[in-house]
């Protein structure tokens, strides 16, 4: 698994033990969802998106390396990829995907490579 993309760049105001369930997620294009779960493990950090009616309720997975900045104040995650990029993205299923490393390095690969 490419550890980078579970990472949390540097400058994105990401403090550690900061929970960013709840808050609202930003595509380049517009507002996706909200983080449904927020796991910063060690290089395996991501969040579950909640799409909402924006898709038809469908949950994605995104890295944390997709991340390019927090507003802890307006509750809101801002990230690197458009809206077509995160819907087209394989569905996030917790009970399926929870800790499933063959998932995981599926999303990798699918946001792999990203921008420096």
């Amino acid at each position: 698994m490419e550890s980078s993309i579970w990472t949390y760049r540097q400058g994105t105001g990401y403090q550690p033990g900061m929970n960013l369930a709840g808050f609202e997620v930003e595509a380049t294009d517009g507002r996706i969802g909200k983080v449904d779960k927020h796991t910063d493990e060690a290089d395996a950090g991501r969040i579950a998106v909640d799409t909402g009616v924006w898709i038809f309720g469908k949950r994605v997975l995104l890295p944390v390396g997709t991340i390019v900045r927090i507003d802890p104040l307006d509750r809101v995650v801002y990230v690197d990829r458009g809206k077509d990029e995160i819907k087209n993205a394989p569905e996030f299923d917790r009970d399926k995907h929870d800790d499933d490393l063959e998932y995981q390095q599926k999303i990798g690969s699918y946001y792999a490579p990203w921008p420096l």
